[in-house]
């Protein structure tokens, strides 16, 4: 029997973060369709191409990974795929609250939907794509904070604005 799991968020930019949730994801299923979702509450900073195609790169090694992008609900991308199960990072307390909430409303719009709760590495806990765009604004060292491959992209996004 075959299994596929979905992780899906804004990756705004895509982070260390993201990639430690993803490889570790990647063992527990077959197929992982990492997607790209619009967030009509988020004003992206990439365009979703953008970060599909760093998404692209940072699994490129990872030969069950599969990207994509969805505009809709993910319980509705999730029943045109057949997931099985859905994976969110939590990365503390408020994620666990906040995803909690998310994993029971998405379980009431599609029974029997299951989501896989992956702890963020406390090294990591403290990267969101939003600190590392704020970092990025400002030219820091983005070194730990998002993937080496994708590094240059995220520098040079910023250095066109």
């Amino acid at each position: 029997m075959s299994t596929t799991c979905v992780y899906a968020g804004s990756f705004d930019p895509v982070t260390v973060g993201h990639e430690d949730i993803i490889r570790r994801a990647a063992k527990l299923c077959d197929r992982l369709l990492v997607t790209v979702m619009y967030n009509p509450a988020k004003s992206g900073c990439f365009s979703v191409n953008e970060r599909m195609a760093m998404l692209s790169k940072v699994t490129a090694d990872i030969p069950n990974v599969e990207v994509d992008a969805w505009n809709g609900l993910m319980v509705d991308y999730v029943k045109k795929v057949d997931a099985d199960f859905v994976v969110r990072g939590i990365r503390g307390v408020a994620d666990l609250e906040s995803e909690t909430n998310l994993a029971e409303l998405n379980r009431r719009l599609l029974p029997g939907l299951e989501t896989v709760f992956l702890l963020t590495r406390p090294d990591l806990a403290c990267i969101s794509s939003s600190a590392v765009r704020e970092a990025a604004l400002f030219q820091a060292d983005l070194s730990g904070f998002v993937p080496p491959c994708i590094q240059m992209d995220v520098k040079e996004h910023f250095e066109n604005r």
